[in-house]
């Protein structure tokens, strides 16, 4: 997508929430705090900052290590607590307080490591078509029982250390695709290999889960899903997207962000 025809559709975007959604634009701001998906990074909720803006609304996206424009720190060596402590030094340095924070797919485990370490700082855990591990889980123990062999299989035919990335969503559109293609990278397996480690007991701030129903072939997300609709402890929501929404369907995904955000906590 060219620069120009870019802003032009964010300037449509804002100006179709400000009108058609007047709940969003008159909303009171709100930190929201992005532990995005695996093989992806700030650059992909690019949509959504316009859109989070025009509702008086702060969003925070930050790069893992070794992804994004921090590929040149790509290791081996980086796991899921690398990419935890990421998120934890943006709460510390940017001194994020009364924060939404929103995990990702794969980001569903940073965000639970995040929210285990940041207590006092974080209002609200958002788990979007995410990952809900429990203490000492990985990815790969909360995903479908496959998914580890073929990880492992998918870095081994390739550089032997990286995962490479899933397929787009076939909803996609053709230039989105384009875009999301040059500038995803494969990832680390440690982090999908490496357990979640806990500090401070089971979480008791308030969850709320968001389910994309247009689902893929291998749906690692149902169960997660169907457990946070059962448990009167969590908000549920479901939305008719696929997996990323953030890229699909940003309107949409700002307006159940901002119906999470103005729940009585």
């Amino acid at each position: 997508m060219k620069r120009r025809e870019f802003l032009a559709a964010a300037v449509a975007s804002i100006a179709l929430v400000a009108t058609a959604s007047p709940s969003i634009a008159q909303s009171s701001g709100t930190t929201f705090l992005v532990c995005t998906g695996a093989w992806s990074a700030g650059w992909s909720w690019k949509k959504m900052h316009p859109l989070m803006a025009a509702g008086g609304h702060r969003l925070v996206t930050p790069t893992y290590t070794g992804l994004g424009e921090r590929e040149h720190l790509a290791s081996p060596s980086n796991d899921l607590e690398t990419h935890i402590q990421d998120i934890l030094a943006v709460i510390k340095y940017e001194d994020l307080r009364d924060i939404v924070l929103v995990g990702h797919s794969y980001g569903g485990m940073v965000a639970t490591g995040v929210a285990d370490r940041a207590r006092d700082r974080i209002t609200r855990l958002v788990y979007l078509d995410a990952f809900v591990p429990t203490d000492g889980q990985s990815l790969m123990d909360a995903g479908p029982p496959m998914a580890r062999q073929r990880m492992k299989e998918l870095a081994k035919a390739g550089d032997g250390w990286r995962v490479p990335s899933n397929p787009i969503p076939p909803d996609t559109s053709d230039a989105d695709v384009k875009w999301i293609s040059e500038r995803r990278l494969p990832q680390s397996i440690k982090c999908f290999e490496q357990p979640l480690k806990m500090h401070g007991g089971e979480l008791s701030l308030p969850r709320s889960y968001i389910y994309l129903t247009r689902v893929a072939p291998s749906d690692p997300f149902r169960p997660f899903a169907e457990r946070a609709k059962s448990d009167r402890n969590w908000r549920y929501y479901e939305l008719d997207a696929s997996h990323s929404a953030h890229i699909t369907a940003p309107v949409a995904l700002t307006q159940v962000l901002q119906t999470i955000a103005s729940q009585p906590t």
